[in-house]
């Protein structure tokens, strides 16, 4: 796989920036643009847009909150709205809610604690973009490390996602309270997809296991073929 033009965001407090960068070049073979929160404007013509994990402007006010207005995301929804892939983990996932890029909002932990390991996730979607190289109901295993991961929404939005199909992934056993189980959530259009476990963590044996891969080489695959 070869010649994706793909970017990672990174805004202070960022901790996961490097590990994205190295997932999609690992498995692309080509090294994304670095991008700054900051920065009023994308690279040309990207392919693909990945927001990283970390606490974001420390997770003040509310977690990805104030990234969601950094100058940068400005060109993200632009882009998302055009049609380009959009990825968003752990903290990423909280700024794509906090910009209205996705539904719902991520609260904190039903447990209070901050909870760090490796979860098994079912495959609830396989027909996405980001999916397409799993299956119908497998089950993958994924770290999660996050304190404000219990994905909530309104019932109605809840209906809409299951009846759209739009729920990505979920949980195979409780791991924050999240509604319904969810892991991870895409927009209406298949273009967005935003999920709290880390599938950047997960792409090769050395990392105690590649379950995450397939979702870059399912993105790549469908934007630059194989």
């Amino acid at each position: 796989m070869s010649g994706l033009r793909s970017a990672v965001i990174t805004f202070p407090g960022s901790n996961c920036d490097r590990d994205m960068a190295d997932a999609l070049e690992k498995i692309s073979g080509t090294a994304p643009h670095r991008v700054w929160h900051g920065d009023a404007a994308l690279p040309d013509r990207l392919d693909f847009i990945a927001l990283p994990g970390g606490f974001s402007y420390g997770d003040y006010l509310r977690s990805g909150a104030m990234a969601a207005r950094s100058p940068i995301m400005r060109a993200v929804i632009e882009a998302a709205s055009r049609g380009v892939p959009v990825l968003g983990v752990c903290n990423g996932f909280q700024v794509l809610t906090e910009s209205g890029l996705l539904p719902g909002a991520l609260l904190r932990n039903a447990g209070m604690n901050f909870v760090c390991r490796d979860v098994k996730l079912t495959v609830a979607n396989s027909q996405s973009l980001f999916t397409s190289g799993y299956t119908q109901g497998q089950q993958i295993t994924v770290p999660v490390a996050h304190h404000d991961g219990n994905y909530f929404a309104d019932d109605a939005t809840l209906d809409r996602l299951e009846g759209e199909g739009r729920i990505a992934f979920r949980y195979a056993e409780s791991v924050n309270g999240s509604a319904r189980d969810i892991a991870g959530v895409l927009n209406d259009a298949g273009n967005v997809l935003g999920m709290m476990p880390h599938p950047e963590r997960m792409i090769e044996p050395e990392q105690g296991g590649s379950d995450g891969r397939a979702l870059f080489e399912s993105a790549i695959k469908g934007l630059v073929g194989a």
